[in-house]
């Protein structure tokens, strides 16, 4: 039978998981919101530009 107490006395992170995680943490990126507002001033942009030329 396994003893979960032992097993988590021996647990060892992983040095590429931890160096994953730092990497993933510090990256500035957009969530969804971020990308919809990004996309709809795009659009609103354009959509004045083509209101401009007619």
């Amino acid at each position: 039978m396994i003893n979960f107490e032992e097993e988590l006395k021996k647990f060892r992170p992983s040095l590429e998981i931890e160096d994953a995680e730092d990497i993933i943490y510090n990256q500035d990126l957009d969530d969804m919101s971020d990308v919809l507002v990004k996309l709809l001033k795009e659009a609103k942009g354009d959509f004045d530009n083509q209101k401009r030329t007619k």
